[in-house]
This record gives structure tokens, C-alpha cells and sequence, in this order.
């Protein structure tokens, strides 16, 4: 058994977008928004995602502009720290350790390196009761810094973040929680309380539900669970507080803002409205409906001119301030269930499951986006509780993903059931699936499984169904007409000793279908439609049924509540089984392997296998703490070529899971999550700095370069400036807005500039050393050609004949041996007897 190694478990994408209100940069360019553990950075006009600040290690449970600077943004985490980020960039700046964790986080011009969090001291994690702290930043050049001043401001405040609020700029702050109302003055550091009751003569229900602080003026609008807005004024005296009413939601009031100059209360609820009231005129409002989910959060830009909703449906809506949708950035949605398995569309390698009710959505795991919804149920939706709606509960794509297969369910909790088994043909030119027929009574009762056939050349569906019978559809001729059909119609009918069919499956040669009857499989030719035979599982319901792929197609194997068994059809004989309880067997479209996922221990663990061999290829213990029902095999982008044994499974596909509280999950290498994490996030001046196009131009590889190509140079040939390449390094990879001073940089910058007085010194004394030099040589050789020129004319005189005349090189080795000293020879000679 290969123990885990390194591969982990980590986050992927769809992680939720609408868990706390999104923020503006000043200039409504860019909208952020937290996002699992990280905080995205999204483009108000393309929606296109532009940064991803990753650096958390839990949920980012808040995130607010730097007052200070508006190019940085805090973000707070349930990890314990507050980490300051330059949002333009993408790079962290600065990590406060709080050591506790963090809620919710609120900042203020007036309080200048303060900052307001939400924690919870108590050592229950879950504990309703938080506590506000004014944290003072510590000033230090270090990126990761403790942060050991934490003064209370208010203790037991609710949980939600939406029931407290800086008001007039940081003079106050409300909270508010179950029916009683505070209001704590930082001057006067005293708290007024105010109190509602539970109900009034009507029925009302008064509880809190969120708060606003106006701007500019002493108002406070509060939200309640009945749907009233109140408008709180004089709350600086307890006695002559009043307060007025707004009311125009029928639920409670999830989130109030008011927009920056104060002139209009915006408000949202389950009705999927925003509602806009005039501030001063009573009933004044503006409605802008048919959002989609219901309204979470609201935030406003802070020139007034854009709004940004958050709703449950994880979809962030712009809306420009004359009420006009300029934009959707829309994330994974994750409702309560996901009913349809994990499906992966063989076109667009698209992640495809439960979208909008009603609807299926198609989201890209590579460029962690959405794509788009397919409507199925094609009926308008009614948000409103206890209403019995259409839902999807099934959906298969076959091979080629030419087609799609849905159910749709109405009244699954009661006994009028109703359902309808519709396929969609993928349409060219619309790129995206058309109905082609709809059969409303395809089986007496609930529709269980389905599957389509693994055969590119022949497509057939199969459902199983609780009437006890498994029913194969394909597209054929008509008996009547004898033309070709381009609907469906029912093939086969099949059962087994009126017991309830639970799975289907298709060998990957669509040669063989198997299907399960609570503790008995039967295997079918498609062709014929013969039983061939039958296979007896030891006691217990089967729950997953599939057939090996490639080397190890001729197993089939099942699982139950205790056991997971492998079945060789060639000799019809139990191959091996193993007692562990499955709760998802996935098997690997591309590969042999299978994922079988075990919940045990209240905990769940991994195997990954074979069918030819019962021992795990790879196992992971602790996987996570709930039990895994969802899963599928994305095939990689690219193909891995990973040699060690323990990690061979991730080479042509990638396993995602979907966990029951929502968590869609993965594994990768730790090699591979480091490369993904670029070291250009971080504020490090060293030489892990993202490559950039103008390092690619002028970066350190292009001086190794340089320097293989030409010699090297002495130190007295070119003088090192030591001092200079830090200053350099830091000016020119450090962000503007981050950097100190220019008055500052300055004489640091000129300094590293500038040669030292000694080097210069001695390099002006050997350079006149050497002229020196050179002229005594050149004087020397002028008087030596003088005695020539006279020796040449005294023996011409002498002598008839003329000597030839020498070449410049020989007159050149001449000069050479003239300068020769020859004194040595001197002292042989005298040296001799």
C-alpha cells in the first residue's frame, strides 16, 4: 500500500463569492470579492477575473480599501491574520498575526492605523456571542508582524457582520443584535442601548436583521425579520430617541447600504428587488426586480455611480445608478443538494451540475469560470419557501456529447409524484443542446439510474427505474413510415423477478450491460437483448456498479454497505472483495485506475486502485470529515509524465469531489501547487521575481549569457559597484506606490552611482604610470634609429654595395633584440679559464 507522499488535498475553484459584501477600488474600476481562501479581483467592464490574492490558509471572511492608501486592500481570515495587499498588482505586502479568529473587519479615516475586528475569544469556535477589537498596527519594515495591541470596544455582537456599522466616518459605532440596539461613542466612550419588542399588536417580528449608518448626517436605518426598514435619529440621547418606518418587503431585510453622498437607502431581501428609497421622502423608492437569487449584500462604489449586489445563487450583479445591469459575475452555484451526479461535458471539458433551480450550469474548472445555464425545466421560478417546483435529479451525457439526457421531478416528498425524461441534441451553430423529445411517461415510478451507451457508433439510453423494470431508448425507424426518426422511442423493456433495479452500467465496448436488482447482477447483450447471466452479491443493496476500462475491461465491479467486490466475467467468479464500506466508486474514463472513496471513523478516506490488483496504488487518509457522494475524473490539460508510483494516477486525469457541505475539492502535487502559487504575489526583493517581459529583455540569464560569450574582465579593467545593484534591484521591481519618498531615494540612488574616491585615485595614478612609461620607450627607440641612420650612412661611404632594406617586421623583431640584455653573457665569458 503507497502511503500519501506528496500530493494533498486543496481548494480548487467555485469556491463561494457571496459570503461577505464585495468592495470597489476608488475609481469603480475593479470590483473585489472574497472568495474561499483567497480574494478576487474582478474587471467591472469585462468581468474577466484579473488577480486571485492567495496567501490565506482558511476562509477570507472580510475584506475593506486602505484608507491610507486606495491601492491596497486588507483582508481578514478565520486563520488568525489581517494581511494587506496591493490589489493592482496582485502582491502581498504586509501579514498581521492576530492570532485569533477573524469575522468580520471595518476601517475608518479618523482612526489612522487602527483597524476594527470581529473575533471570538471563546474557545468554542461556534459560540453565537463575538467580540469588536480596535487593533493598532505595529509600524515595522518586517512582511510578517504580530499584533499585540488589541483593545475591546464592545463584547456579545452578532454573528452576522451585516448588524454592525461605522458611522459619520468612525465618530460611532452600531450594533446590533436579536432586539436591542447599541450605539457606542469612541469620544464619549459610552454606549446607548435601545430595545424593541418581539412582536407588536399585528404580529410584527422585530428582530435586527442588519444595520446602515448614514455618511453625513445622525441616522441609522436598521432591517427587521418582518420586512420593515426603521430610521433611527437622536440616538445620542436615550430618552428622545425616535425613529421612523419604511416598509416594502414581505420577508426579512438581509442587507441595507447607503450610498456615498447620502442621498438615497438601498435595500434587498429573498424578493430578488433592489430597492432604492430617497433619503427624506417618506415611501420614495425605486425598484429594480427579477435579479435572480435573493439579494445577500449590497455595496456602492464610491463615487455613487455603480452598485454591486451579492446573491445566493454565488452571483455578483453591477447594476449603474440609473438602475441599468452593466454586469454578471457569476461563480459556481451551490445550493443546498447537488441532485445530478459531477459531470464533465466531452465538448467543452466543461464541469456540468445542479446550476439555478431548474437549470443546469457549465462551469470551467481551467479558467475557474462560468459558461452558461442550460434551462431544463423551462418554467419561471417562484422564490418563496414551501412551494414544490420542478427540480433536475438526473442528467447523463454520452460519449461524443452529441447528447444529453435530463429528469425532472416535481413532488418527490409527497406521493403525487411528477416527472419528465427529456434529451437534448447539441446544436452546431447555437453551441448549446436543443430539446429533441420530451416523454412524460417513461416509467411508473421514480427513475433511479441511467446511463447512455460507451459505442461512438450506436447511441442508446438506459433508466432503471422503482416499477421494476430497466427500459433501453434509442433512435430507430418507424414501423409505420420505415424513415429514420430523429426522436426517441422506447427499444426494450426488461426485469428480474419483480425485484427494484438500483444501477446500470455499460462495458467499454457497449458489448455487455449490467444491471443490478438489490443483491443480485444481471448481465445483458444490448444486441439480443438476452440475460447472459447472473452474478449473486453477498448480502446487502448494491450502491455503485461499473466496469473496468482498457487492460482491465473484463472486471466488473460493485460495492455495498460493507463490502466492494470484483467480478471477472470471463470465468464468471468472484475475482477479490474487500469489507470497506464505499460510498463513491469513480472510475477513470482514461486510465485503469478507480477511485473508491471510504467513510469510516467519521472521516473519509481515499483508494485508488486497480480492478487486476487488490492492493491501492495510492491512499489518503482524512480526506475530509463528511461523507463524498460526488465526484469525477477531469481529464488534464496536459498530460503529466510523474514516474513515482504514488502519483502515476494524476498523469491523464484530475479528481474533484464535491463534499456535503459544498466544498469542491481536488489533489495535486505540492510541486505543482507551488508553481501555481507565483512568487510575484509576495513582496520579496530576491531572485525568485516573477520573469516579466522586460526581465526577458534585459534579465539576469541575458548577462550569464553575455558573460559565457566575451572574457572576463580584471578588477582593475572594470571596477565593481557592489553598493548599487541592491538599490537598483529594489527600485526597479518594487511597486511605485509602495515605495518610500523620492526625497529619500534620491541620495541613495545618486550614491550607488557614484565611484569611490580610492579607486579612482589609483586608477589615475597607474594610467599616468603607464603613459610614462610609453614615452621613455618611444624616446629611446628615436635615439636608437638616429645612431642607426648615421652607422648607414658611414658604410655607404666605406662600402660600394647598398644593404636591402628591411621589412616592418623585421625591423620590429630587431628593435626587440636590440632592448635584449645580454649582460649575462658577459659574466659566462669572464667566468672562463
Amino acid at each position: 500500500m503507497v502511503e500519501k507522499s506528496d500530493i494533498r488535498v486543496v481548494r480548487c475553484g467555485g469556491s463561494k463569492i457571496n459570503l461577505r459584501p464585495s468592495v470597489f477600488s476608488t475609481d469603480s474600476r475593479f470590483v473585489l470579492c472574497a472568495s474561499g481562501d483567497s480574494v478576487k479581483v474582478y474587471s467591472t467592464r469585462t468581468e474577466e477575473c484579473l488577480h486571485s490574492l492567495q496567501g490565506h490558509t482558511n476562509q477570507v471572511t472580510g475584506i475593506t480599501l486602505n484608507p491610507a492608501n486606495h491601492l491596497q486592500v486588507y483582508s481578514c481570515s478565520a486563520d488568525g491574520t489581517v494581511k494587506l495587499w496591493d490589489f493592482i498588482d496582485g502582491i502581498l505586502i504586509k501579514t498581521f498575526i492576530i492570532g485569533y479568529p477573524v469575522f468580520a473587519i471595518c476601517v475608518s479615516e479618523k482612526h489612522e492605523g487602527i483597524i476594527f475586528l470581529q473575533l471570538s475569544m471563546a474557545t468554542n469556535s461556534k459560540s453565537e456571542c463575538l467580540q469588536l477589537v480596535a487593533v493598532h498596527l505595529p509600524k515595522s519594515a518586517e512582511q510578517e508582524v504580530e499584533a499585540k495591541e488589541l483593545s475591546a470596544v464592545c463584547s456579545h455582537i452578532s454573528s452576522n457582520p451585516s448588524c454592525t456599522a461605522l458611522g459619520r466616518g468612525g465618530e460611532f459605532i452600531a450594533f446590533a443584535r436579536h432586539l436591542q440596539l447599541n450605539v457606542y461613542f469612541f469620544r464619549k466612550q459610552k454606549t446607548y442601548s435601545f430595545s424593541l419588542q418581539a412582536t407588536d399588536k399585528k404580529g410584527a417580528k422585530n428582530a435586527f436583521t442588519c444595520v446602515a449608518c448614514h455618511p453625513t448626517d445622525d441616522c441609522i436605518a436598521t432591517g427587521h425579520e418582518d420586512g420593515k426598514i426603521r430610521l433611527w435619529r437622536n440616538f445620542n440621547q436615550k430618552k428622545e430617541y425616535t425613529y421612523s418606518t419604511l416598509h416594502w418587503h414581505h420577508n426579512a431585510v438581509n442587507t441595507l447600504c447607503f450610498t456615498p453622498e447620502g442621498t438615497h437607502l438601498l435595500s434587498g431581501g429573498i424578493e430578488s428587488v433592489l430597492v432604492q428609497w430617497k433619503y427624506g421622502a417618506d415611501n420614495k423608492k425605486e425598484l429594480l426586480p427579477r435579479l435572480g437569487g435573493a439579494i445577500l449584500h449590497i455595496a456602492a462604489s464610491s463615487d455613487g455611480q455603480l452598485f454591486c449586489t451579492s446573491h445566493s445563487d454565488n452571483k455578483l450583479t453591477v447594476i449603474e445608478s440609473n438602475f441599468k445591469v452593466c454586469g454578471v459575475i457569476q461563480g459556481l452555484v451551490k445550493g443546498d443538494d447537488v441532485l445530478t451526479d459531477l459531470m464533465i461535458d466531452p465538448r467543452s471539458k466543461a464541469l456540468v451540475l445542479n446550476g439555478r433551480p431548474g437549470h443546469l450550469q457549465f462551469y470551467s474548472l481551467l479558467r475557474d469560470k462560468h459558461l452558461y445555464n442550460l434551462d431544463i425545466v423551462q418554467q419561471e421560478y417562484i422564490y418563496e419557501a414551501g412551494l414544490d417546483q420542478f427540480e433536475v435529479v438526473k442528467a447523463v451525457f454520452d460519449i461524443k456529447g452529441s447528447w444529453l439526457a435530463t429528469v425532472e421531478e416535481r413532488g418527490r416528498k409527497s406521493s403525487d409524484l411528477e416527472f419528465f425524461l427529456k434529451l437534448w441534441a447539441y446544436d452546431e451553430k447555437t453551441q448549446s443542446f436543443v430539446l429533441n423529445t420530451t416523454i412524460t411517461a417513461a416509467h411508473t415510478d421514480r427513475i433511479i439510474s441511467m446511463c447512455f451507451s460507451s459505442s461512438e457508433e450506436t447511441t442508446m439510453l438506459v433508466t432503471t427505474a422503482e416499477d421494476g423494470q430497466f427500459k433501453a431508448w434509442c433512435q430507430g425507424a418507424d414501423a409505420d413510415t420505415q424513415q429514420d426518426q430523429n426522436f426517441w422511442s422506447c427499444d426494450f423493456v426488461g426485469s428480474y423477478h419483480n425485484l427494484k433495479p438500483t444501477n446500470c452500467s455499460f462495458s467499454a465496448d457497449s458489448s455487455l450491460l449490467a444491471v443490478s436488482f438489490q443483491e443480485v447482477i444481471t448481465i445483458w447483450s444490448p444486441e439480443t437483448w438476452e440475460m447472459l447471466t447472473t452474478l449473486c452479491q453477498p448480502p446487502g443493496e448494491i450502491r455503485d456498479l461499473c466496469f473496468g476500462r482498457l487492460s482491465c475491461s473484463k472486471y466488473l465491479l460493485s460495492t455495498t454497505n460493507r463490502n466492494l467486490c470484483c467480478w471477472n466475467l470471463l470465468t464468471c467468479a468472484l475475482e477479490w472483495s474487500t469489507s470497506v464500506e464505499v460510498s463513491k466508486l469513480q472510475p477513470d474514463p482514461l486510465s485503469e485506475n478507480v477511485a473508491a472513496f471510504s467513510y469510516q471513523s467519521k472521516h473519509t478516506d481515499l483508494f485508488v486502485f486497480k480492478p487486476s490488483e487488490p492492493r491501492p496504488l495510492f491512499t489518503h487518509k482524512n480526506v475530509c470529515s463528511e461523507k463524498v457522494h460526488r465526484a469525477v475524473f477531469v481529464p488534464q490539460e496536459e498530460p503529466l509524465n510523474n514516474c513515482d508510483e504514488s502519483s502515476q494516477w494524476l498523469n491523464r486525469s484530475q479528481l474533484y469531489f464535491l463534499t456535503q457541505n459544498m466544498d469542491l475539492l481536488t489533489f495535486n502535487q505540492a510541486t505543482e501547487e507551488d508553481r501555481m502559487l507565483s512568487s510575484s504575489k509576495r513582496l520579496v526583493i530576491d531572485d525568485s521575481v516573477a520573469v516579466t517581459p522586460f526581465y526577458l529583455l534585459l534579465g539576469k540569464h541575458r548577462q550569464q549569457q553575455q558573460n559565457l560569450n566575451t572574457p572576463s574582465y580584471t578588477g582593475a579593467d572594470k571596477p565593481q559597484q557592489p553598493q548599487g545593484s541592491a538599490t537598483i534591484k529594489e527600485l526597479l521591481h518594487t511597486p511605485a506606490h509602495v515605495l518610500p519618498a523620492a526625497s529619500v531615494l534620491c541620495s541613495m540612488f545618486v550614491n550607488s552611482l557614484l565611484i569611490s574616491k580610492t579607486g579612482v585615485r589609483e586608477e589615475m595614478e597607474s594610467s599616468e604610470q603607464e603613459m610614462d612609461s610609453e614615452k621613455e620607450e618611444e624616446d629611446s627607440e628615436e635615439e636608437m634609429e638616429a645612431c642607426d641612420s648615421q652607422q648607414e650612412l658611414r658604410a655607404q661611404g666605406s662600402v660600394d654595395e647598398v644593404t636591402p632594406k628591411l621589412s616592418k617586421a623585421q625591423e620590429k623583431e630587431l628593435k626587440r633584440v636590440r632592448k635584449t640584455d645580454f649582460s649575462w653573457m658577459t659574466g659566462l665569458i669572464d667566468s672562463k679559464p
